[in-house]
């Protein structure tokens, strides 16, 4: 029963499709325990949670851990419907923002992107990914630094995606150099990116940092082109930096991701440069 009450398993009111969720898979826990006979006090004995958790859950005021589903299943005998119920509950564990972008992100066959502060996070290690969160200035617990960490690793389901999108990545220089976490692990992530860029699908492109001024300064710009023909794009520098679809405003932001691309090094530079990087250590 340790660890019941570790943050990370909280349902986020805001959240409909999530509070919507775990309301049903609860329900669902508690019809089948009813029919069984059992008690709550029992089924919890049984499943390794106390009695108030059991009722926790089936109220839908909190998130099941995959185990609590799995050791469910067997001791109500559901067949393996509530262990199948795993995959929408982890979902409900991911931040709402970052699961709407995983969403377009893993509908996207086109995704270009520049960066100008950090490594993007579909480029990061986890080790990587974690000491960004770590120096946030949020007092994160650590099952929330490992629910953070596992939701953005999560989005890189991208790169398995079959056919495989056409991905497009600026990175600014500094973002390089900067030595994340330290330097095994910037160095762990240096080597990360220089594989993914020789992807087929991947094309990595670094932005010099004696490159002069680029449309890039103001923020980081996306570009989501989607198989019907549709197109989002979004810039911390423009309309306030909401996603738009409008034609004439799409065309600003495809104007400007491909300047920054034409003033970056070539994607063989830029894999020469990585590589000069790592062996300047």
């Amino acid at each position: 029963m340790d660890g019941e009450e570790e943050p990370g398993w909280e349902v986020d009111p805001d959240d409909d499709w999530g509070v919507a969720v775990v309301a049903t898979v609860g329900r669902q826990l508690r019809l089948r325990r009813e029919a069984s006979g059992m008690r709550a006090a029992d089924f919890g004995r049984a499943v390794g949670y106390g009695e108030d958790m059991v009722y926790k859950v089936e109220s839908g005021r909190r998130i099941p851990r995959p185990e609590y589903l799995d050791k469910a299943d067997r001791v109500l005998d559901a067949g393996g419907l509530l262990a199948a119920m795993k995959e929408d509950v982890e979902k409900v564990r991911y931040p709402k923002k970052v699961r709407e972008l995983a969403e377009l992100e893993a509908k996207a066959v086109e995704y270009g992107v520049y960066v100008g502060l950090s490594i993007h996070g579909l480029l990061q290690t986890p080790e990587h990914a974690r000491a960004l969160f770590e120096v946030s200035q949020s007092a994160y617990a650590e099952a929330e630094l490992e629910r953070l960490v596992a939701a953005r690793m999560a989005r890189k389901a991208i790169f398995e995606r079959t056919p495989a999108p056409a991905l497009s990545f600026v990175q600014e220089e500094v973002t390089l150099r900067r030595k994340v976490g330290g330097t095994m692990v910037w160095r762990q992530q240096l080597e990360h990116l220089l594989g993914v860029a020789q992807l087929r699908n991947v094309t990595v492109q670094v932005m010099p940092t004696d490159s002069g001024a680029h449309p890039g300064l103001s923020g980081k710009i996306e570009v989501l082109k989607f198989g019907d023909g549709t197109v989002v794009g979004r810039s911390d520098g423009a309309y306030n930096g909401r996603p738009v679809s409008d034609p004439k405003q799409l065309r600003i932001l495809e104007l400007r991701y491909s300047t920054i691309r034409a003033q970056a090094l070539s994607p063989k530079e830029s894999l020469a440069f990585i590589e000069h990087l790592l062996g300047e250590t």
